[in-house]
């Protein structure tokens, strides 16, 4: 074949031509620059290639990550993983092997996305997530994804909505706004951990994480230095009362001094919220996570103390009424799963009461039809979002939107095992969500999710408001 027929069998002059006239009309100053990437826009871009590998978390737990390729470049994903799978969500598929990485290697799932996955999705256009999603779901076959495995779906989810933004030449947040329908584009308040107890700590305070939120705050980048100044004073606080020991950190980056009372905990973040001189700009949220000392129908507060676990045991009335103490004490304006996952009666009647935001996490594990009884039944006003309790970007917008539609708040949500990827950065706000809990406002793998969104602040400058007091709202 002759370069001339080459020429003509692709139509390759008439694009070269057409390069060549735009650069001209540009008045570019390297147009062999320009006509490169002028040729590259105007072919459409295609999935060419899935590359699977496993990671660590930031516990030191594997994980999965994911290099999706087209012609536009490589945009790599990774999967969050929970301290547990709950029964209601999607399942990580791990190796089970105890002999490796103590059974919790997931080379299966990768094997899954080099084998299985690469070739379903390879071809297609990265712009139609919601196509690319349903082609997972329906090679999987199973309801909770334990086929493939939803760490293994969800990292490649990820990344396909990462390309297809790119392949549309816009921000990955407005790539995932318009996706979902949104058009009003908001910073959300953050919901920093400054201490840590539960399973996420060595120390015995029962609930999980305190955590500060700074309502007050003009923009995003104000509140994000209200939070990491309040943090450190915390930190000189801890270190006054029960010396340096007691500023050690859990998993996602809280203080865990051996205290053994929420009230204690609050004390201490009091007392660091008045050294700021922030006073009620900064408001309290607490994660209870009380499925995690639930034994029957009574609630364990010193399940983590040896000596006193088992002997002071309270109901789901005793519980109602310590929170009641907690909002009116200590402004508490948030309270996330204050009762058993499936302790639907005390979760309902004390929502009802209206003392505080509601967040419903273990009792809903984001699953869809866990939020569609909790709105019909009026049982909690929030949902927490935890992208891999469901496993693809798509089945994300479908829950979110059901909670908009009832008027809910969502909280876009990190988990215990984290990585770099600052997803959820954008996804809270393109789906424009009133708070996002990344954790405390230090380790690399939380202050990933913050410094973005610093960055989609600065981008989209004054014509991007923050959430502020309107956080309930959204």
């Amino acid at each position: 074949m002759s370069v001339q027929e080459y020429l003509e069998k692709h139509l390759l002059s008439r694009k070269i031509e057409d390069a060549v006239n735009a650069a001209v009309r540009a008045k570019t100053p390297d147009p062999v620059l320009f006509i490169s990437n002028h040729m590259k826009k105007a072919v459409p871009s295609v999935i060419t290639k899935i590359h699977a590998r496993q990671i660590l978390d930031s516990r030191g737990i594997p994980t999965v990550e994911v290099d999706l390729q087209t012609n536009k470049g490589t945009f790599r994903a990774s999967a969050p993983s929970g301290d547990v799978t709950g029964m209601y969500e999607a399942v990580e598929l791990r190796d089970g092997d105890k002999g490796v990485y103590l059974g919790n290697s997931v080379m299966r799932a990768v094997k899954n996305i080099n084998e299985k996955i690469s070739e379903a999705l390879v071809g297609m256009d990265p712009t139609l997530q919601s196509q690319i999603d349903q082609a997972m779901i329906d090679l999987d076959k199973t309801e909770k994804k334990g086929e493939l495995g939803a760490n293994a779906i969800l990292a490649v989810s990820i990344a396909a909505c990462k390309a297809g933004a790119a392949e549309r030449e816009i921000p990955l947040y407005k790539h995932i706004a318009e996706l979902f329908g949104n058009t009003s584009l908001t910073l959300p308040v953050p919901a920093f951990t400054v201490i840590s107890g539960g399973k996420h700590a060595g120390n015995n305070l029962a609930i999980q994480d305190i955590m500060i939120l700074p309502i007050g705050a003009n923009r995003f980048d104000e509140a994000l230095q209200m939070g990491s100044e309040t943090y450190s004073h915390l930190k000189a606080v801890i270190t006054e009362k029960y010396g340096i020991h007691g500023c050690n950190v859990g998993d996602a980056g809280g203080f865990t001094p051996n205290i053994s009372s929420v009230q204690e905990g609050l004390d201490l973040v009091k007392e660091a919220i008045a050294r700021t001189g922030y006073k009620d700009r900064i408001k309290i949220a607490i994660d209870v996570a009380a499925t995690d000392f639930c034994i029957g129908t009574k609630y364990d507060l010193d399940f983590k103390t040896p000596n006193k676990s088992g002997q002071n045991f309270k109901s789901g009335e005793d519980m109602i009424e310590m929170y009641k103490e907690l909002c009116a004490d200590y402004q508490v304006v948030s309270i996330e799963d204050p009762f058993d996952k499936e302790d639907w009666e005390h979760i309902k009647y004390f929502s009802s009461l209206a003392l505080c935001q509601v967040v419903g996490d273990g009792l809903l594990m984001s699953n869809p039809k866990r939020v569609e009884r909790a709105i019909r039944e009026s049982t909690c006003n929030a949902l927490l979002l935890k992208v891999n309790q469901i496993g693809t970007v798509t089945e994300v917008f479908e829950v979110v939107r059901l909670a908009k539609d009832a008027h809910w708040g969502v909280v876009a949500s990190h988990r215990s095992g984290e990585t770099e990827d600052s997803f959820v950065a954008d996804l809270a706000v393109g789906l424009g969500l009133g708070r996002i809990k990344a954790g405390a406002p230090c380790r690399g793998e939380r202050v990933a999710k913050y410094n973005q969104l610093l960055r989609i602040e600065e981008e989209f400058g004054d014509n991007m408001s923050y959430v502020g007091e309107d956080w309930r709202s959204i």
